[in-house]
């Protein structure tokens, strides 16, 4: 088992502050010199980036629903290896999981499966005394989640956070913290949230700065690091997970081929980042993987490179905005999500990386596309070139399609087997015409049952967002495919 100190960082509902109070702490607590493990509630791409500015470290997401709980304590532990603290933002209000099926995926569910402490964050703007049957009625909902600590936030004046104060006075939960507003920590948002660090990276820096200040200057550091170590043993199960070891019970099932590529050794991993690199790169017989990144494409989880390393792959990141051409020696492509919508003019003049792609996919070789890469691969974005790989063309739209799916793979492809079965998650202001290929990728079962994505030779191309720590086996097929 890993045992380190480790708070939640809750609220009643969206918009009450978490991240904002759960940045500026990883901030706070990372200048006091401390290692500080960053985390994410659900399938929330966005808010991770700010937290890995915060603190060096990469930002990991804990979902329940994707992953399965079974899953989460040991993808925390992997994350917060060799920390002095972890830190878990939430989402949503503290109770609100996936849509109708109780607590799962929820925070209060993380928080329990991480006998993690729970601070809420209440915004206070527009009441007093009612601050405290709020808190009590969180509280006391369900008596297996710790809520330990309170912290107020856009107070207005002294008198005002006397009122609270006094009125939590009766609740029973101390107050650990109280924020002024402050419109130096506002982030800019636009249609799916957050603007993502990497499109602000020199005003992100100073947000994250200010959040640190506001929260080291408004809150009670050493009482919350005093909670967080109150936390017992994570009940990680035989430990941390380990995409090596992962990877490697993976062989022999369903999904993925006869080895094609040899495996690292047991343990064969950096304490932060890809399993595996190093010194084997093209050339030692690890084919290159090529990950979109940049500001284009910034939806990613950290498990997806560490387990295509753990798989025998060279993972190297390129910006289809910047690089003209795939990293040499490609073998293999994964373009996940983002906002292509918003830098379709640039995407679309890089016609040298539009050909090298498209060059890429007639090949044959693998090509994993998510959402954004969907769309990148497609003929058109809002009318201007785009790789023209799939024969379809996408376009913004005003309906926001959003929520966890059910999914099952109808078409054999470089990802999966036909009847290889996951969840996954859509978040999308955009549309694809088709929505579906002569051979689609998944069959969905929620909302509703529907064919969607596309396979064509190596391509497997979807608006479905997966997280491979679920089936790792993913990228061992994919990284077998590579290899030819």
């Amino acid at each position: 088992m890993v045992t380190i100190p480790r708070l939640v960082i809750a609220a009643p509902a969206s918009g009450s502050g978490k991240t904002t109070v759960a940045t500026g702490l990883m901030a706070a607590f990372t200048r006091r010199g401390l290692a500080v493990s960053p985390h994410k509630v659900g399938p929330d791409y966005i808010d991770p980036g700010y937290h890995a500015l915060a603190t060096g470290r990469a930002g990991r997401n804990l979902d329940a629903y994707m992953c399965g709980p079974e899953l989460v304590a040991p993808l925390f532990a992997h994350g917060a290896r060799g920390c002095d603290l972890a830190i878990v933002e939430g989402v949503m209000g503290l109770y609100d999981g996936a849509s109708g099926q109780g607590e799962l995926a929820s925070t209060a569910h993380v928080a329990k499966l991480l006998q993690a402490p729970v601070v809420l964050v209440v915004d206070a703007s527009s009441q007093s005394r009612s601050v405290a049957a709020l808190v009590h009625g969180f509280a006391s909902w369900d008596p297996e989640v710790r809520i330990s600590g309170v912290i107020l936030n856009k107070v207005g004046s002294d008198r005002h956070e006397m009122l609270l104060r006094d009125a939590l006075d009766e609740s029973g939960v101390p107050v650990m913290g109280v924020l002024r507003r402050a419109e130096q920590v506002a982030t800019p948002s636009r249609h799916l949230g957050l603007v993502p660090v990497a499109e602000r990276r020199g005003d992100a820096v100073a947000a994250v700065a200010a959040m640190g200040a506001q929260v080291s200057g408004g809150c009670d550091l050493d009482a919350l690091m005093a909670l967080a170590r109150s936390a017992p043993r994570s009940p990680a199960g035989s430990g941390a997970w380990d995409p090596v070891e992962a990877v490697r019970g993976a062989v022999g099932s369903g999904d993925v081929c006869d080895a094609a590529v040899p495996l690292p050794g047991p343990g064969s991993r950096t304490p932060d980042g890809p399993a595996g690199g190093g010194p084997d790169g093209p050339g030692h017989g690890r084919p290159v993987i090529a990950v979109a990144g940049g500001p284009a494409f910034t939806f990613s989880y950290a498990e997806h490179s560490e387990l295509l390393a753990a798989a025998g792959a060279e993972v190297v990141t390129f910006d289809p905005l910047r690089d003209v051409a795939l990293p040499e020696g490609t073998r293999g492509l994964v373009i996940g999500g983002g906002f292509p919508e918003v830098y379709a003019p640039e995407l679309s003049a890089n016609e040298p990386l539009r050909k090298a792609v498209a060059d890429l996919a007639a090949a044959g070789a693998p090509v994993a596309a998510e959402c954004a890469g969907l769309l990148y691969l497609s003929r058109s974005l809002d009318g201007l070139p785009m790789c023209g790989v799939l024969d379809a063309e996408g376009r913004m739209s005003k309906r926001l399609t959003l929520g966890y799916r059910e999914a099952v793979a109808i078409t054999d492809s470089a990802l999966a087997a036909v009847g290889t079965r996951l969840r996954g998650h859509e978040f999308h202001r955009t549309v694809l015409e088709p929505g579906a290929g002569p051979a689609p990728a998944w069959g969905m079962h929620l909302p509703e049952r529907r064919v969607e994505g596309f396979v064509q030779q190596g391509v497997h191309a979807s608006y479905l967002h997966t997280h491979w720590a679920s089936a790792p086996g993913i990228a061992r097929r994919f990284v077998e495919r590579a290899a030819g």
